[in-house]
């Protein structure tokens, strides 16, 4: 595939994204989703577009995702990289709260009625395994192929975020696709960026169920309605100094990683911008698809903020 042929896609994936609210909406409350079922249609919202559009492509979607042996020692490296970024994502997060309310906060109380083996399978597992599949495995290697590393990782994190289709998530989604790439690119390996996805959301699902417990089963009522401005500038303030050293030190390791797995070059090489290759239209990036794409989802956001 190439980047064209993504950018259809995930037009495709908007659209249908767009229906299934305006359906849902007509069947309340008649038929409504539940927050498991809502998990599972997003995964499979992304999911069957794309594998249909490398089927018709006649690719093979493990071999094109990149899925390649690392070390060991690589292993344990992108943990502790995984948590060295979180203090960077907890600023982003903080931010955006001074505008928009925390999204996963807001859906905790539906989250925590659910088994925590359940919620730690499907949003810790199975989710981060798909997005990471699709993301920056299929959708960056395709952009990959039709031009820059760098505009391949500026698209397919755009991408990324957009999905979520909300501004707190986006936010911070944005980064951490980008953030994601530079793991592949400095692994060789999909496997990295899934160890890190994995590790990512396991570890905000258990801090989110202690945090229940230690509270007396009541998250949502005990953060939500505290986090006034003055609190959020304060936290934003106190994370920024850790987060400034924090991601100082996940640079250190990337560049770790990449000597152990000898890809120095490969990371150094996704600084190059260059234009799309041979200036063949069938190359290009950026088509109206993926602008039509981006308008919808940002208007639909900045919808969602208003009301």
């Amino acid at each position: 595939m190439n980047g064209k042929i993504v950018n259809r896609i995930f037009l495709a994936v908007i659209l249908i994204y767009f229906g299934a609210i305006i359906l849902l909406n007509l069947a309340y409350p008649v038929f409504t989703i539940g927050i498991l079922a809502n998990f599972i249609f997003t995964q499979l919202l992304v999911l069957v577009p794309v594998f249909t559009g490398v089927f018709l492509a006649k690719e093979n979607p493990v071999k094109l995702a990149g899925f390649h042996k690392i070390r060991v020692s690589t292993f344990f490296m992108i943990i502790l990289f995984t948590f060295l970024v979180m203090p960077l994502t907890a600023v982003i997060n903080a931010v955006s709260m001074l505008f928009v309310d925390n999204t996963v906060t807001a859906m905790s109380g539906d989250i925590l009625a659910l088994p925590f083996w359940m919620v730690l399978l499907t949003v810790g597992v199975i989710s981060p395994f798909c997005e990471e599949l699709v993301f920056r495995g299929i959708i960056y290697q395709s952009y990959k192929r039709s031009g820059s590393a760098l505009k391949a990782l500026l698209l397919s994190a755009l991408l990324f975020a957009l999905m979520h289709m909300n501004i707190n998530q986006a936010a911070y989604a944005l980064v951490v696709g980008a953030v994601l790439v530079l793991l592949v690119e400095a692994t060789g390996s999909l496997v990295s960026s899934v160890i890190f996805h994995v590790v990512f959301n396991s570890w905000q699902i258990i801090i989110m169920y202690v945090s229940d417990m230690s509270g007396g089963g009541k998250l949502q009522e005990s953060i939500q309605p505290q986090l006034t401005t003055d609190m959020l500038l304060t936290v934003i303030s106190v994370y920024l100094v850790i987060a400034t050293v924090s991601t100082a030190l996940a640079a250190c390791v990337l560049v770790w990683i990449a000597k152990n797995e000898k890809r120095e070059d490969n990371l150094r090489a996704i600084r190059k911008f260059k234009n799309d290759k041979n200036n063949n239209p069938e190359n290009h990036t950026v088509t109206v698809p993926l602008i039509i794409a981006v308008v919808l989802s940002l208007s639909f956001m900045c919808l969602e903020f208003i009301i």
